[in-house]
């Protein structure tokens, strides 16, 4: 890695490192986070117990800084050690937050773990992605296998990363009508946009080791900048702002909590808010399981399949296994339900019972052709953490997808995009800086026939199930609310996300035991300030 600082800072030392790894910094504030050890369906059912254990030695050692320990339950040592040393030298990275998934056996003799890494770069931001711990037996135990991905999945011995940082200058900024927004009337966009200058900003960089090319850009962070010196011109809505800024401090009780409303029209986003205001950008970088929001996009990959209709029976178990035991909210059940109610009550098992209508990277290949994830970079004009829909590792894996579940990755961006384009037929890729550079996203719109039904869902959602926190508002509202596991016996994350006649929005609360009672008042006052 590289760190380059340019502006009003003192420039610093260039230090180029050959490979990177994670964490260092002393122990006070390191953090793993364990989930549920999920058997796989097919093969072995169970990961061997000390394969796993090894595996989450091997992340918490390296969460905690001991990373000579982590090296240590590595079958190479000094290069684990080294490796992870260095990545954290080059990326000025501190207090992390590593959290294992479900454990998959490898054959007799292995295992994989995937984990999604929470990485605070030099005072930037959190970098979020996903890894993998692969673990073998060995004569001397189980150990951990030594590879470059394992630190991150664009880590090689051809490409390292590169940090580079600036101050921003002094910066003003207007809305979409061109009047002018700050930071004291929208303490949110401080953060995103960097009103007032003085605010850090910078990029993770993909570059080769010895060209030095730059070959990606892995994250972003901080606002962008003024084209020629003049105002950002912004697609925000001040009216818009405000009441998403006033809603969410309203209700979210001091818990963190991200927002994103855009115009279902063009994707122009024209409000985007944060708790606490001034702290990280999760609206635009934070890392989510949609938990059951993302049934709006399972509920498009079956709809255009023709693999169910509204009345299609799908029953609705309070229970069902597929590796692991599903079951619904308060083991709810509905016997003899109709997709439609399974849909409206948010029921778990039925989308758990409907795996085998959609092949294994199917919904990951729907996600890019008709919502343009997965494909090229999302380009707002501000820094931004693209979603992930990976191909599930095995059946339990595909089975918790299905609800938002296992390893998606998104943020109130996604799901407000996911929503807009459910409900419109057309992705639009999401805008928050004018005159920003996008790259063309190529997608196919979503068939009327499906459109209609998935307008329809929501909108009985609304009337008759889950999301009636909605239903004294004016015109035609719809939603889908969500609830997902961070851990098994932890806290959940609240999720709510709806439509009207113009815009989309999605919200996710954290800390909270459902989407309905959490990110629900907090979109109705939006909504509702709105239409008045």
């Amino acid at each position: 890695m590289t760190t380059h600082r340019v502006g009003r800072r003192r420039r610093r030392t260039a230090v180029v490192v050959t490979v990177a790894g994670a964490l260092v910094a002393g122990a006070a504030g390191w953090a793993v986070v364990f989930g549920p050890l999920r058997p796989g369906a097919d093969g072995p059912v169970v990961a061997d117990p000390e394969a796993v254990r090894t595996a989450r030695a091997f992340l918490a050692s390296w969460a905690a800084g001991d990373l000579a320990a982590a090296g240590r339950l590595t079958d190479s040592p000094v290069t684990a050690e080294r490796t992870l040393r260095n990545f954290t030298a080059g990326l000025e990275i501190a207090k992390p937050v590593l959290t294992p998934g479900a454990a998959r056996a490898d054959g007799e003799s292995g295992a994989t773990v995937p984990y999604t890494a929470k990485m605070p770069v030099a005072g930037l931001g959190t970098w979020s992605y996903g890894s993998k711990v692969g673990v073998s037996r060995t004569e001397a135990g189980w150990r951990v296998r030594w590879e470059w991905g394992l630190v991150h999945p664009e880590l090689s011995e051809k490409q390292k990363f590169q940090l580079v940082e600036e101050e921003s200058a002094e910066l003003a900024a207007v809305d979409r009508d061109g009047r002018a927004i700050s930071a004291a009337d929208h303490p949110s966009l401080a953060a995103v946009l960097g009103l007032g200058g003085g605010r850090p900003r910078g990029e993770v960089r993909v570059v080769d080791r010895v060209t030095g090319e730059v070959r990606s850009t892995a994250v972003r962070f901080g606002p962008a900048a003024g084209a020629g010196g003049g105002p950002l011109r912004t697609t925000i809505d001040a009216r818009a702002q405000r009441a998403a800024e006033r809603a969410l401090a309203r209700h979210t009780e001091g818990r963190q909590a991200g927002l994103v409303a855009l115009r279902i029209d063009s994707g122009e986003v024209v409000a985007v808010a944060n708790g606490p205001a001034g702290g990280f950008n999760r609206a635009f970088q934070g890392t989510y399981a949609p938990g059951s929001t993302w049934k709006v996009l399972t509920s498009a990959a079956l709809l255009e399949k023709g693999a169910v209709t509204p009345s299609t029976v799908v029953d609705c178990p309070k229970y069902l296994t597929v590796g692991k035991q599903f079951h619904n909210v308060e083991t709810s059940e509905i016997r003899g339900a109709t997709f439609r109610e399974d849909f409206i009550h948010s029921c778990n098992t039925a989308f758990v019972a409907l795996r085998g209508k959609l092949g294994d990277g199917e919904v990951t290949a729907f996600a890019k052709e008709y919502f343009g994830i997965g494909g090229r970079e999302w380009r707002t004009g501000v820094g931004s953490v693209d979603a992930e829909v990976p191909v599930p590792g095995d059946e339990t894996e595909k089975a918790a997808a299905l609800f938002g579940q296992g390893r998606l990755r998104t943020n109130p961006l996604t799901m407000a995009s996911v929503t807009a384009t459910a409900v419109s037929g057309t992705f639009r890729q999401p805008l928050l800086v004018k005159g920003t550079e996008q790259e063309r996203i190529e997608t196919r719109k979503l068939p009327e026939r499906v459109v209609g039904q998935l307008r329809a869902l929501m909108r009985d959602t609304v009337t008759d199930g889950s999301a009636k926190v909605l239903a004294g508002l004016r015109g035609e509202v719809g939603a889908k609310t969500g609830t997902a596991e961070v851990t098994e016996d932890g806290n959940n994350n609240g999720w709510l996300v709806a439509y009207d006649g113009e815009i989309a929005v999605a919200c996710v609360v954290e800390g909270a035991a459902n989407g309905s009672g959490s990110a629900g008042p907090v979109i109705r006052d939006l909504l509702a300030e709105l239409g008045r």
